[in-house]
């Protein structure tokens, strides 16, 4: 037996080789077993091989061991012997069974053959015996046999001349019952005796035969050629007429083109029929069976029939037919894409997919080498991914409806369309239209048909990819609608239609909120929802990363949202900026008359700031008011409002020229640092302040711009301080106003030939003299 190099422990290695040296036939093949193991042992283990040298073993064993090793190594021995001899007594045991079970064996195997020698002789004689009868009765048989088997071939070549003389009879019979089938056989069956014996003994039967089956060919070629006939039964007038050695090689063009004819049959009905289907199950929830109809189940079983035929007749016609059957499967999802284009809903295009579904199992039953099922599975990914995309271009243009109202109801000149309603209608939009596109998409997951059942990572990544290229899209689409669309490739359509209104301010701060709540409410909730019934996914490859990053969707709107809040801040600054405009460049303010009122620039003023508070306060939460004047621990006036700038501005117009610009640059150094222009937060205050801090400065730098008589100083004195306390109604920072205001008085001071300004009584009666007016206005408007 051969060794393994499988290391085994001591016992294991003891009983086989105990094994191989019983059961070896001989002493050199247990020598050679024995031999073998000693390449792979040392001299110590080689005490169970037959090379064993006890003196070498005992040499080594004393250079190694101590004496306390050597007693051990003793006392293992003598217990190694013992279980030797005790493995060996039980290995004779066990054997003793069999050797005592195969001894009785061999004595029954010689008390049953004896006798059998004299058994086989006799049945070989008996053999012998029913040999020679059996010839006996075959030699007086033989001349009976002969003569019977005459008789018999005689009787059958009879039956045929009879079969001969009856055919015409017979064919004419099969057209009457149009059994042309039966016609054909018999016709066919008949053709070998007519060729051989045609021209001499059955010439009258071969004749009337062949004008009978004339008829039958004309009969035969009038079904295939029928309209009326289906296809079924125009294929087996096709191999009956094969069978006749009719030329049907010139009829396989028209045959093709009446199955081209039945697939555009069969377009149309599928068309009709999912057409009924999206207006029932929209109605009253009719099911895909109810819709499709058991004529079109037949259509199609019958085309597949006609197909089967086809290829009968027809071996070499696999391709076209191929072709064909792809060609109706494409068409059908031609049509589902055009109904996909009518947004219909999952329900609906589950059932379409089940109408296909059944066509293309009908048909891959009679082509099976047509691969129609992954032929219909690539176009279903197709169609699946028009219909995500399709659904997130719907939820798109609702959004931007929402949002467009406001430019309807204004372009109309309806009544004032609310910005508060716009911007419940966008979050709806926004919220509960993905809520219903992610519940339209959970659908095709959750359905088990064949053409989606293999799909669900495809979906899946659909899905998110297409969430990401929406919001993408959607901030695009923000942009557009608030006039930033320079950087953006939009339909030049949209681009020019836009382009042609005017930018409804409103709708940029609408713009603004609902980019915050995107960020802050809707997209977390779409992601718990993706994280829900969307994960997995992976066809697109990680190399591209994940398809859905909502911490990017978040820095986009949250960067959107900001630039439009500044925009809203510009568009409403520069109206009044054209109001600035031509307070300041119309009048000759060298030859400015001497104030009798607070100017009209200051009503059409707040006018403005009127409507940016009416309009912030729809869109923006109110927030916290900062900078309030009884918080200040410092003065927050100007440095040119205190005594001494009063005091300044009585001096001559001589000593103030020369001193002006030092007390200014001393009185700078003193005053307390105040910040104009701080960060613009999504609030009520923060937009209102921003806005008057902007006009303040613009009025400040008109007003560097132009040359003020004493008058035209003390008109801009008037307007500035009627505006301090409406101003500080309106916004937050009340030390900013005070500051930009004076500023821009001493602006104007500083522009002035003679800047003197109005006495304290004068200026306080000129300002109640325009609230009592303003009230008056007030009470006699409605």
């Amino acid at each position: 037996m051969e060794i393994d190099d499988v290391p085994m422990d001591e016992k294991a290695k003891r009983m086989r080789d105990l094994l191989s040296s019983f059961y070896a036939p001989d002493a050199s093949m247990s020598s050679s077993s024995m031999g073998s193991s000693n390449r792979y042992t040392s001299p110590l283990e080689a005490i169970n091989t037959t090379s064993f040298n006890p003196d070498q073993y005992m040499s080594i064993l004393v250079q190694k061991s101590n004496l306390e090793g050597l007693l051990q190594r003793h006392v293992e021995m003598a217990a190694e012997i013992k279980n030797l001899d005790t493995d060996l007594q039980m290995l004779v045991y066990e054997n003793y069974n069999k050797f005592i079970s195969a001894t009785d064996t061999i004595k029954r195997m010689n008390n049953n053959i004896v006798g059998m020698e004299t058994n086989m002789e006799q049945l070989l004689e008996k053999i012998l015996s029913v040999q020679s009868r059996s010839d006996g009765v075959n030699t007086s048989l033989f001349e009976k046999r002969e003569h019977i088997e005459k008789l018999h071939r005689t009787r059958n070549l009879l039956r045929k001349v009879q079969f001969i003389y009856d055919l015409p009879a017979r064919l004419g019979k099969c057209i009457k019952t149009e059994a042309y089938a039966d016609a054909v056989r018999f016709y066919t069956g008949a053709m070998p005796i007519f060729k051989a014996y045609g021209d001499s003994s059955f010439q009258d039967c071969k004749r009337a035969s062949e004008e009978v089956i004339a008829v039958v060919l004309k009969n035969l070629q009038e079904k295939l050629f029928s309209d009326s006939e289906s296809i079924q039964t125009r294929a087996e007038a096709a191999v009956l007429l094969k069978q006749l050695d009719f030329p049907v090689d010139s009829l396989k063009a028209k045959l093709l083109e009446k199955l081209e004819q039945s697939t555009l049959d069969l377009q149309v009905n599928a068309e009709d029929l999912s057409s009924a289907l999206v207006n029932g199950s929209s109605k009253d929830g009719s099911t895909s069976e109810l819709v499709y109809g058991a004529s079109h189940e037949a259509s199609v079983r019958e085309f597949a029939e006609a197909v089967r035929a086809y290829r009968v007749i027809f071996a070499d016609s696999d391709r076209q037919l191929i072709k064909l059957a792809q060609d109706l499967v494409t068409k059908h999802f031609d049509a589902t894409e055009q109904f996909i284009k009518k947004q219909i809903c999952a329900a609906d295009l589950l059932l379409v997919f089940g109408i296909i579904w059944t066509d293309v199992l009908l048909l891959g039953e009679v082509l099976n080498d047509a691969g129609l099922p992954d032929y219909s599975l690539k176009a279903a990914q197709v169609a699946v991914k028009q219909y995500v995309k399709c659904k997130f271009s719907r939820l798109l243009q609702d959004i931007s409806d929402a949002l467009t109202q406001v430019h309807t109801r204004k372009k109309e000149g309806a009544q004032e369309y609310s910005l508060q309603l716009a911007l419940e209608a966008t979050k709806k939009a926004v919220l509960q239209g993905s809520m219903d596109v992610l519940l339209d998409f959970r659908q095709l997951l959750e359905d088990k048909s064949g053409l989606i059942i293999n799909q669900r990572d495809s979906i899946v990544d659909w899905v998110q990819e297409g969430f990401q290229d929406f919001f993408r899209a959607l901030v695009d689409r923000f942009m557009l609608l608030s006039g930033k669309n320079n950087s953006y490739s939009q339909s030049q359509v949209l681009t020019e239609a836009t382009q042609a209104e005017k930018v409804i301010a409103g709708l940029v701060l609408v713009l603004a909120q609902i980019s915050v709540f995107i960020e802050q409410t809707a997209i977390p909730r779409i992601t718990e929802e993706i994280a829900a019934s969307f994960s997995g996914g992976g066809i697109r490859g990680y190399e591209y990363g994940p398809a859905f990053v909502p911490a990017e969707i978040c820095r986009m709107f949250r960067a959107a949202g900001e630039k439009f809040l500044h925009l809203y801040i510009n568009m409403r600054s520069q109206r009044i900026s054209i109001l600035s405009t031509k307070r300041f460049r119309t009048p000759n303010w060298v030859k400015h008359k001497e104030p009798r009122e607070v100017h009209m620039f200051v009503d059409l003023f707040l006018q403005e700031l009127e409507a940016v508070g009416s309009e912030v306060k729809q869109i923006l939460p109110q927030g916290t008011r900062k900078h309030r004047r009884t918080d200040s621990n410092g003065s927050t006036t100007s440095s040119r409002s205190n005594p001494l700038r009063e005091e300044k501005l009585n001096r001559s117009n001589t000593q103030r020229a020369r001193s002006q610009l030092l007390e200014t640059h001393l009185a700078k150094l003193f005053k307390q640092k105040i910040e104009i222009f701080t960060r613009v937060e999504f609030t009520q205050g923060s937009v209102v302040t921003t806005l008057v801090k902007l006009s303040l400065k613009t009025l400040q730098e008109f007003v560097r711009f132009q040359t003020f008589n004493r008058s035209g100083f003390q008109q801009i004195q008037l307007d500035m301080q009627f505006l301090r306390t409406p101003l500080k109604e309106i916004a937050d920072d009340e030390a900013a106003i005070d500051f930009l205001l004076d500023e821009v008085i001493v602006a104007a001071s500083e522009r002035c030939l003679d800047s003197i300004p109005l006495e304290p009584p004068i200026l306080d009666k000129l300002i109640q003299a325009k609230l009592a007016k303003a009230k008056d206005q007030n009470s006699i408007s409605p």
